[in-house]
């Protein structure tokens, strides 16, 4: 995650854009950043330093196991900070700990750390005190990430919950090394660029899938040490696969050992519910106002991508902290002072997150789940955008899903829906996502959610995985869709690996990682992925609507890619297809091949364009579309044979 090649000119991910870098400076000077480099515990030779931020505390102490949980007190420090520090000589590494604060009406709590780097298994609450020295052996990814992580690169992103994607047989929790040894593998054999980890912050209730944290600098030791997981971002980077990790800036739980009403006044959140509590999650909103919270978060975006390596971070919720009246009714949020619903405060968060990331980081990537139209989130600070690098595109996702659910027949009225994307798609530089949250929460999985009989099921979700690698933008798969996961994830139980044995199972693993082979393999279908110009939609003579046609192009020079999906199961034979040149075409994938699970039905290997083609194009070609199918053409031979194991590059 950093990396200082000449990427500045791509614009702002994978790059620096400029108004990041210009900003490097004043950030700098106007912020602290690195607050984790004297807030918390810090051991020395002689013991442990402990540093806690409670302004309104009466006093302030330190607790656990090297003082037989007693208290040793700290002082106040006289800078006017609110911290609180000292040096207790018997506390070393390992140890547990919680601060005692007394707040002014004398009552006291212990609270965790906010800035402990270890914390003990759920259901304790305590932090530990730990060293985080690691010896990297992942200086090769290092150096190139820049190169790895261009917007121009493809990037194909495998979406991962580290407690149910694999377990050891008594059910018990694989350990962070384990999962990095099996997960390279798996993300090697079916070509997926990067894995990306749903929160790994420590979190007291699992079934949160980490979304409610509570150490937000601490992986949760469900999955071993933090070592364990730094061996795990170095494991995968050796074998060429990046790491994203899943960051919650957005909201924090109530629990009372950890912020909430830290130092018994709302320090991290609003006093005012209004402001401070989030009624959808039942959690608390970061107040995004205080340069102290600012700070914390920030430092704690840093943390992890310098700390742990990670090649960047996927911001949670971006919308409900834009937004003052997120799932709110009238009468239950507070109107900026211009009487509008933009959060300020959270706004300029945002872009000074983005703007420190990119400047200490500039070959990372921060990536915004952003589910509404507010313009320009991933452009540059300067131009008045928030910054980030990449957005999930969920209005592709809604419409997508909502379209390919649709029992086959009626399809041809709904057309727009499955079109309406290629309006957009380059407003942003989106991620095409398919995420945990469509296969959650009585959705069922995306096999079930495809109509029809089973072999229809199957074509269907094939063809759903060829016009999402087809279309414009990066690609996120979450785990199990790969293979075809026939049931609803819960995080509770492991994904169903026996389905493997199944051929229209390990016909639609086969089919995404030969996606993912021409995905990385054709620069038609990645360089320009945020570009309009590598884009035109194609004609096709006697289509009633259900047949989409377009093009992709690359640089000068590389290959020409058309895809052509047939959204119904009906084969369309003869049909008429305009196409950029005339001469040989290779039909280099086909979803309805055998190896697949598919007919069998195809143009056996190539197509002879002619000149003139439909609607004034230079030329044309009639072909045959397999039912419920992409076929991807190429005036060059790009794939390796359909089936085989993806060569990594």
């Amino acid at each position: 995650m950093k990396a200082m090649k000449p990427l500045a000119t791509e614009g702002a991910s994978g790059a620096a854009p400029a108004a990041h870098a210009a900003a490097r400076g004043e950030r700098r000077a106007s912020h602290h950043h690195r607050q984790f480099e004297v807030m918390g515990a810090h051991p020395d030779a002689d013991g442990t330093c402990f540093t806690v931020w409670a302004p309104n505390a009466r006093a302030v102490g330190v607790t656990g196991s090297f003082n037989d949980w007693g208290c040793a007190p700290l002082a106040r420090l006289d800078d006017g900070s609110g911290r609180w520090a000292g040096h207790v000589a018997r506390a070393r590494p390992g140890h547990l700990y919680k601060y005692r604060i007394q707040d002014a009406a004398g009552h006291r709590t212990d609270k965790a750390d906010p800035y402990a780097f270890r914390m003990e298994p759920p259901p304790g609450t305590a932090s530990r005190i730990w060293d985080l020295a690691h010896a990297w052996g992942d200086g090769d990814w290092m150096r190139t990430r820049w190169q790895r992580q261009a917007h121009r690169a493809p990037i194909s992103i495998y979406e991962v919950h580290l407690g149910s994607w694999q377990r050891e047989e008594d059910g018990r929790f694989l350990n962070y090394r384990d999962l990095a040894l099996r997960l390279a593998t798996h993300c090697h054999n079916l070509g997926f660029t990067h894995v990306e980890l749903m929160p790994v912050t420590e979190h007291p209730f699992y079934g949160s899938w980490g979304y409610q944290t509570t150490g937000y600098y601490a992986p949760t030791s469900r999955y071993g040490t933090p070592q364990d997981l730094m061996a795990f971002v170095d494991t995968l980077h050796q074998q060429g696969i990046g790491v994203f990790l899943d960051w919650v800036p957005s909201h924090f739980p109530a629990d009372p050992h950890a912020l909430a009403r830290f130092d018994g006044t709302a320090l991290f959140e609003h006093d005012d519910p209004r402001r401070g509590f989030h009624p959808e999650w039942n959690s608390l909103i970061f107040n995004y106002g205080r340069y102290e919270v600012r700070d914390f978060l920030i430092s704690n975006a840093l943390f992890w991508l310098e700390k742990y390596h990670f090649d960047g971070l996927r911001v949670d919720a971006v919308a409900s902290m834009l937004y003052l009246d997120y799932a709110r009714r009238q009468g239950e949020w507070i109107p900026n002072a211009r009487g509008g619903n933009q959060d300020d405060e959270a706004v300029r968060f945002l872009q000074d997150l983005n703007t420190s990331v990119y400047a200490a980081f500039p070959d990372v990537h921060m990536i915004a789940e952003e589910s509404t139209a507010w313009p320009a989130v991933s452009r540059p600070v300067d131009g008045g955008g928030l910054g980030f690098g990449m957005k999930w595109n969920m209005g592709w996702m809604n419409d997508t899903l909502r379209y390919f659910s649709r029992p086959h027949f009626f399809r041809r009225w709904h057309g727009d829906d499955i079109r309406f994307s290629l309006v957009y798609a380059f407003h942003e530089n989106f991620i095409l996502p398919l995420s945990h949250d469509e296969v959650v929460y009585g959705k069922g999985s995306l096999l079930a959610r495809q109509p029809g009989d089973e072999w229809q099921r199957f074509a269907g979700l094939r063809n759903l995985y060829g016009y999402m690698w087809a279309h414009p933008g990066k690609k996120l798969l979450f785990m199990g869709g790969e293979f075809a996961q026939a049931g609803e994830w819960h995080h509770e139980r492991t994904l169903d690996w026996h389905l493997w044995a199944h051929p229209l199972h390990a016909g639609v693993a086969r089919w995404v990682a030969d996606l993912n082979a021409l995905y990385r393999r054709a620069p038609a279908l990645h360089v320009h992925d945020f570009s309009g110009e590598g884009f035109a939609w194609l004609p096709c003579e006697g289509d009633d609507g259900t047949v989409l046609a377009w093009l992709r192009r690359g640089g000068p020079g590389d290959a020409l890619v058309v895809a052509i999906v047939n959204m119904t199961p009906e084969p369309r034979a003869d049909l008429h297809v305009a196409l950029p040149e005339a001469g040989p075409w290779h039909e280099v994938l086909n979803s309805d091949a055998a190896l697949y699970g598919g007919s069998g039905v195809g143009n056996l290997g190539r197509v002879q364009a002619a000149s003139a083609g439909p609607a004034g194009w230079p030329a044309g070609a009639r072909l045959t579309v397999p039912p419920l199918a992409t076929v991807i053409l190429s005036n060059r031979a790009l794939a390796a044979p359909q089936g085989e194991p993806h060569a990594r590059e």
